[in-house]
């Protein structure tokens, strides 16, 4: 099966087939996703579904992806991964197609990596790989280059590739494709070791940073809300509805890599910071998973964390499982378990019957909101559901405040909810619904001035509106 993607560039690459012989790469990538059986058991994902997205992360950096197919292999190969007869047959296909760089949709040992280049004569990559080179490509912030240089070469460390080479191109990425350092210099271990020494170092300096910025906005403290998703699920987009940014969106896979936040007024009245995080997928390298920690610690101090679907997709509900595997794996079990809340984006994709089947699925889950972030559709809806979520824990209080104390009454109505008020000639009567960590504030700067005392607790949907 043959596959074309548009192409907006040509990567100038060494291709290291042969030692002897490098000449340099036309951009022109195979793709093979390794339909490998595992014991019987239906694979989680329809193998053309991935061996589309391989092919959409390849075309994610530039790659003209001119044949891609699916291998199917009863038994990983410990030389090649895939088949003898597989290799063959691929081997004429490069030749054929000038394909100067081979895109594997999965994990290659060295030995595998470089039996495959020499039997195809051509660079090869796999799916770590692949993915690396696209952080390596988008990171913009001083921290987001750090982590995925960490990554990279945590990576290679293992594979003593042959060059330093992103230390000398011009075009971003990490060196997995080759380039005008393979033919240079030789990387030995502790020339790694020493470089990951130094990141770690400035990565902790970042980090003291971001603590810094989060104890600030602790003593002026704005609910986070934290969107998070498969990627290309269309968080930058919903990101961008709801805070009338100009965050990039793309139909593109890692359109996004640095979080970023900004303000949003809630209906209620009440101020949040709204993150849009990096997008997860599936078989993320464990390398990046411990790079983009420090990154990913905002979804972690997050009080609202909402999970951002295609439900159009056709492989929707195994990527809910691989985002949700990941946010365990951060130390979000507790809150997966207890139910996030889910955006069903991209109903506008659907066709009728599709749509039907959806919201009837919604209708049974209190969590999900069927919505297009595309179109505006629902957005009223999830917010509205955030905000029942953010104030589920409020307490209500019943405060008298004196007119002279100002402060106080301001102070009530920028972090609660009011939702009663009485005035008489020296104070006003406001019943308010407060987090429990503003109620202690208020009782330090205000409980001199002003009689507080509980009140009867208030459903939560009278409190969001």
């Amino acid at each position: 099966m043959s596959t074309t993607s548009t192409s907006r560039g040509v990567l100038d690459q060494a291709v290291p087939g042969r030692p002897d012989d490098r000449e340099p790469s036309n951009g022109r990538a195979l793709v093979v996703h390794p339909d490998i059986k595992t014991g019987g058991k239906p694979a989680s994902r329809h193998p053309q579904a991935r061996l589309a997205e391989a092919v959409g992360l390849a075309s994610a950096i530039d790659l003209q992806v001119v044949y891609s197919d699916v291998a199917r292999v009863a038994a990983a190969n410990p030389k090649t991964l895939l088949g003898g007869g597989i290799v063959e047959r691929l081997a004429g296909v490069v030749a054929e197609q000038a394909i100067g760089l081979a895109v594997v949709d999965g994990d290659l040992t060295p030995v595998q990596q470089r039996n495959l280049e020499r039997a195809w004569g051509c660079k090869v990559i796999d799916r770590t790989g692949l993915i690396l080179e696209i952080f390596g490509e988008r990171a913009r912030t001083k921290e987001g280059k750090l982590q995925v240089e960490l990554a990279a070469l945590s990576y290679q460390r293992s594979r003593l590739v042959r060059s330093w080479t992103h230390l000398e191109r011009q075009r971003g990425g990490y060196g997995f494709m080759g380039g005008p350092g393979e033919r240079q210099i030789e990387m030995d271990r502790r020339l790694i070791d020493d470089r990951i020494t130094r990141l770690k170092r400035d990565l902790a300096e970042v980090k003291k940073t971001r603590d810094t910025h989060r104890k600030h906005r602790a003593r002026t403290p704005y609910p986070i809300i934290a969107l998070v998703g498969y990627t290309n699920a269309g968080k930058s987009t919903l990101f961008n509805r709801l805070t009338r940014a100009h965050v990039l969106e793309h139909n593109m896979l890692f359109a996004t890599l640095d979080p970023t936040m900004r303000q949003l007024r809630l209906p209620q009245g009440q101020d949040v910071i709204l993150s849009d995080t990096v997008g997860f997928i599936s078989d993320l390298p464990t390398q990046l998973i411990a790079a983009f920690h420090a990154t990913l610690e905002e979804v972690l101090e997050a009080d609202v964390v909402v999970h951002v679907r295609d439900i159009a997709h056709p492989d929707s509900d195994a990527q809910r499982d691989d985002v949700e595997a990941v946010l365990r794996e951060l130390g979000l079990g507790a809150s997966v378990d207890a139910g996030l809340i889910e955006a069903w984006n991209k109903v506008d994709l659907l066709d009728a019957e599709a749509r039907d089947r959806v919201e009837s699925r919604a209708a049974r889950d209190a969590n999900a909101v069927p919505c297009s972030a595309e179109t505006g559709e629902a957005m009223d809806a999830l917010v509205a559901a955030v905000e029942r979520r953010l104030t589920s824990a409020f307490r209500c209080l019943d405060v008298r405040v004196p007119h002279a104390a100002g402060k106080a009454l301001a102070w009530l109505y920028d972090r609660g909810h009011v939702v009663q008020r009485t005035d008489d000639e020296q104070a006003a009567e406001l019943r308010v619904s407060l987090d429990p960590a503003d109620i202690a504030r208020f009782r330090d700067r205000y409980g001199d001035s002003a009689e507080i005392r509980d009140a009867p607790a208030l459903r939560a949907d009278s409190v969001a509106g």
